[in-house]
């Protein structure tokens, strides 16, 4: 903990991070958004010839289509869902009088029919969906959003609103998995070309409960996600900069995302966590930009 408030202070006496009093919750300088918008360059260096169909979704969902996904099965723990006052005048009194008093005034609110965005991929899968089968050779999408995810920490690599860049294969299995085997051979030479030292190690997504520790489980024993590990609070324990999962045919049969020739798709996506890269930068090349090696330098801005 020592480490991760030590570093969140530097980057707020830099003036990188902008403390709103809400941990996990920040604003950024525009040297720190440069920084982001450079690495989502190099990004497009790497992938913008594989020919991926641009689309951006805002950070909130469809509440139904959330409710289909399966998320709060899941990670009920990370959700977060956009509430809104529907009441009359009477009511508007009512909230007035138990915000003067200190009261919990959010009891007048009600949900809405839009959920926080917990993954840039979420919202994809029933817009393809709606299309119709697949064209003959699958998809490819290229997505960015924020995201939510209910985790408040003073690691300001665990942000609870951040932007995740995403490519999303759709196909058969094989198609899907040399896609993922793509990603991960390129997301090192990335990494290499901004001289950060990282490891890919297998992992599993946070499922909440007993039931998901045998859902953790057999993601791992499965080898169906895997993560780019690179030190920035910690280096016994590194954060998970990039992530490349392996969905088999889950989504395709949730959505009804059929190949072709009506058979179910199998789907892969790769996710860069774009403040987490942008932070690993900082930790290990400085606070100050102009001061980074000329490698690095040259690989973002040319």
């Amino acid at each position: 903990m020592d480490m991760q408030t030590t570093f969140l202070d530097r980057l707020f006496d830099a003036g990188l991070l902008i403390d709103t009093g809400v941990d996990g919750l920040y604003g950024r300088s525009g040297q720190f958004e440069d920084v982001i918008a450079a690495f989502e360059r190099l990004v497009d260096r790497f992938g913008g010839d594989d020919g991926a169909e641009a689309i951006r979704f805002p950070p909130g969902m469809n509440r139904a289509f959330f409710e289909k996904s399966g998320y709060m099965k899941s990670f009920p723990q990370l959700a977060g869902t956009v509430h809104s006052f529907c009441g009359c005048e009477l009511d508007h009194v009512s909230l007035l009088k138990c915000m003067d008093e200190g009261g919990d005034w959010t009891g007048e609110q009600k949900a809405t029919d839009i959920v926080l965005t917990p993954a840039a991929c979420y919202p994809l899968y029933p817009t393809v969906a709606k299309r119709g089968n697949l064209p003959q050779a699958g998809g490819l999408y290229d997505l960015q959003s924020y995201c939510f995810r209910h985790e408040p920490s003073q690691d300001p690599a665990r942000q609870q609103l951040f932007r995740m860049r995403e490519y999303v294969r759709m196909g058969t299995q094989a198609d899907v998995t040399e896609f993922r085997q793509l990603w991960m051979d390129r997301g090192v030479k990335m990494m290499e070309e901004v001289a950060l030292p990282v490891e890919i190690d297998v992992a599993n997504d946070p499922f909440f409960g007993r039931a998901g520790k045998m859902l953790a489980n057999n993601q791992r024993d499965q080898n169906l996600k895997f993560e780019l590990l690179i030190p920035i609070t910690s280096t016994a324990n590194p954060t998970a900069c990039m992530s490349f999962n392996y969905h088999q045919d889950a989504f395709g049969t949730k959505w009804d995302l059929n190949l072709a020739d009506g058979s179910v798709a199998h789907t892969a996506c790769v996710g860069f966590g774009l403040e987490r890269i942008a932070l690993a930068l900082f930790h290990h090349h400085g606070l100050d930009v102009k001061d980074w090696p000329e490698k690095v330098r040259k690989a973002l801005w040319g």
